[in-house]
């Protein structure tokens, strides 16, 4: 049953996103005095009262019932304290049945229900808050929020492979944060996913050039966005193949940033350290298992699946550098028949070790299946992974002709990644 004062809320927050006037939702069916009463509470609204106004408002009668968890308002600051399960499903009913409030409250929620998606993985889901986040922050039209909704959904579209989207999104928010000269905390943010994009992309000059521009930026800090600062040059450098560049940078965030300001950020620098010590030459397995270890120790306090999967491929990389193949196996095995919560580019490089591995065991299907992930990647316009992939390729195949066992060496060979989602 609709009670007030509750009723009387929920009708004013309607009538007033409409843009309509008491007079205007009035109609010739009620008094204006008599609405007035009906929105400060003083009246309880009858059946015919609450039909005439959902026909004007062209809205349901129970669309006048408070949600369950309160107020979109009440939802969204409960689903901010918490981060909970139960308090982002609360909050994503009180936005479905919240149409009428007003867009920036709106835009919060969406911010946080993206959010929430992101740190589970599930970055499809994501993607669809982030497309209506941009919509609705082009109809509040306050640049900083434009710039952050588009900064976010370029980086979805990044982990997602949906580079040539990236790229327009990270484009539009680096534009728009240089007209209205927004602060550095903004252009940071748009500088990290432009860097990541482009780096995708294969456009490495210019990548190279927005990561010094980064850390120029946050030049002095070792907060949490220097870290992803440091993190995001040493990755264009890897691509580069300056990987004592890389190293440098990386090495930086493992000794100055502290786990206590973002254990998450610090497990994955990690990750992405071990990594590195695959690709530098020599090769070094031993800092990578060093890395390894500690990430896994992380993951006891900051454990998701996204991260357990790429601590696990991780593994599979060092135990197939070090000639491990049966360990590399089982490692793999662990990670299919499940949904994967990593990037396309992880994706990507556990399909090319799968590949390897086929390849060692005697099945040349894993020659097809290294030819096909490389025209996929081509096609996806991200040329970089796909020279890399061609690259394994030809080393396969030229270690086949010559009758000899392919090497492990290849696997170490894929391109790092820019600070990620």
């Amino acid at each position: 049953m609709l009670r007030q004062p509750a009723f009387g809320r929920r009708l004013r927050k309607m009538r007033l996103a409409q843009g309509l006037s008491q007079t205007a939702l009035a109609g010739d069916g009620m008094s204006t005095g008599y609405l007035s009463r009906l929105e400060s509470g003083a009246r309880q609204p009858t059946e015919r009262a609450v039909a005439h106004l959902a026909a004007r408002l062209g809205v349901q009668p129970e669309d006048f019932e408070e949600p369950a968890g309160g107020s979109l308002a009440n939802a969204l600051t409960l689903a901010a304290s918490t981060g909970a399960d139960d308090a982002m499903d609360t909050l994503r009913d009180a936005l479905a049945a919240e149409a009428h409030e007003s867009p920036v409250l709106r835009w919060q929620t969406l911010w946080q229900l993206a959010r929430h998606r992101r740190l589970q993985g599930d970055h499809a889901a994501e993607r669809a808050y982030l497309d209506d986040l941009v919509r609705l922050g082009d109809e509040v039209d306050v640049p900083a929020l434009r710039v952050r909704g588009l900064n976010r959904l370029a980086r979805c579209l990044r982990t997602l492979g949906e580079i040539s989207a990236a790229l327009d999104a990270a484009g539009t928010a680096h534009r728009l944060a240089r007209e209205h000269s927004l602060g550095v905390e903004d252009r940071a943010g748009v500088l990290l996913a432009l860097v990541s994009v482009e780096a995708e992309a294969g456009r490495l000059p210019d990548a190279r050039a927005h990561a010094d521009e980064l850390t120029a930026l946050v030049e002095g800090r070792t907060d949490t966005l220097w870290a992803e600062a440091v993190w995001t040059a040493a990755s264009v450098r890897t691509r580069q193949g300056d990987y004592q560049g890389a190293q440098h940078y990386l090495e930086q965030a493992l000794d100055r940033f502290p786990s206590s300001e973002d254990l998450v950020l610090w497990l994955r620098l990690r990750l992405s350290a071990g990594r590195l010590y695959l690709l530098k030459t020599p090769a070094d397995p031993e800092a990578a298992e060093g890395c390894a270890v500690a990430a896994g120790q992380a993951l006891a306090f900051v454990g998701s699946d996204g991260l357990r999967q790429q601590l696990t491929a991780l593994k599979a990389d060092i135990a197939f550098r070090t000639e491990r193949y049966d360990e590399a196996r089982v490692l793999l095995a662990e990670l299919e028949g499940r949904p994967l919560r990593m990037t396309y580019v992880d994706q990507v490089r556990l399909d090319v070790l799968r590949h390897q591995l086929r390849v060692l065991a005697g099945d040349m299907s894993g020659v097809d299946g290294l030819r096909a992930l490389a025209e996929q990647a081509q096609a996806d316009a991200m040329i970089d992974l796909a020279a890399e992939i061609w690259r394994i390729l030809a080393k396969t195949l030229s270690e086949l002709q010559h009758g000899s066992t392919p090497s492990a060496a290849p696997s170490a060979t894929l391109p790092g990644q820019a600070a990620s989602t």
